[in-house]
């Protein structure tokens, strides 16, 4: 069985509340929920909530959600949480609910990586990076070995590196034993420096298989890239009216 699971917290940092920004007429959230359960490779999606005003918020859709813990340190801790009341869950695929434009192949490319018995946890990075996106410290830059495993991440990077660099799109998958082990974890020190629950298994020795894309995946970080995420949606929605 292959879920996905949704992490919506309330309390995000740079941008408040942000799960429930209006797209639309519609929370973030509920977008990123709706584009996830058009995935062909996913048997179930669950939002996990950690807010009775995101449960309210979303009330009139008929998502399934769990509520969790507020004192989660990551996503990933907050989707392991979930993951624990799924017996039959093998493969979970953590969703980030900061992309409403996410597009479902790109899940089942992620979760066809598992075909693969030996990848354990696996993540999606693009080709489509600008010099914009390399001095943004909110899109994180990704490096990989020759095998197609993350090696690093970070959201700064220089001159000389610049080549053979990916843009983060931040959907993890995980083995259900890995993802466990990962939560079992204590956030290590380049975690916490960097911001980045990623560094917590490369900094254990979990290897991260990347799934090379080209797809132009918008997050919403700051509020002004709500602007993007509604221009972008408009021309999709325009493009599919006139089909």
């Amino acid at each position: 069985m292959v879920v996905g699971i949704i992490p919506a917290r309330i309390g995000s940092t740079r941008f408040p509340k942000k799960i429930l920004a209006d797209i639309e007429g519609k929370p973030m959230i509920a977008h990123v929920a709706e584009r996830a359960l058009e995935a062909e490779m996913l048997d179930k999606v669950i939002i996990a909530i950690d807010s009775e005003e995101t449960k309210s918020a979303l009330s009139s859709y008929k998502f399934d959600m769990v509520m969790t813990d507020v004192r989660h340190s990551s996503g990933t801790d907050r989707v392991s949480e979930v993951a624990k009341t799924i017996d039959k869950a093998e493969i979970i695929i953590n969703i980030q609910g900061d992309e409403p434009l996410l597009d479902p192949r790109t899940i089942d490319e992620l979760v066809r990586l598992f075909d693969d018995p030996s990848v354990s946890m696996a993540t999606v990075v693009s080709r489509d990076i600008g010099v914009k996106d390399y001095l943004d410290m909110n899109i994180v830059k990704v490096f990989l070995d020759e095998n197609q495993n993350a090696y690093d991440f970070k959201r700064d990077i220089y001159d000389t590196e610049i080549g053979g660099v990916f843009r983060h799109i931040g959907f993890y998958g995980f083995q259900k034993e890995t993802l466990f082990e990962f939560s079992s974890l204590a956030p290590s020190h380049n975690e916490v420096e960097y911001s980045l629950e990623q560094f917590r298994a490369l900094d254990n020795n979990i290897k991260i298989k990347a799934l090379i894309t080209n797809s132009e995946q918008l997050a919403v970080d700051i509020p002004e890239d709500l602007n993007r995420i509604v221009s972008k949606m408009k021309r999709l929605n325009k493009i599919l009216t006139q089909e």
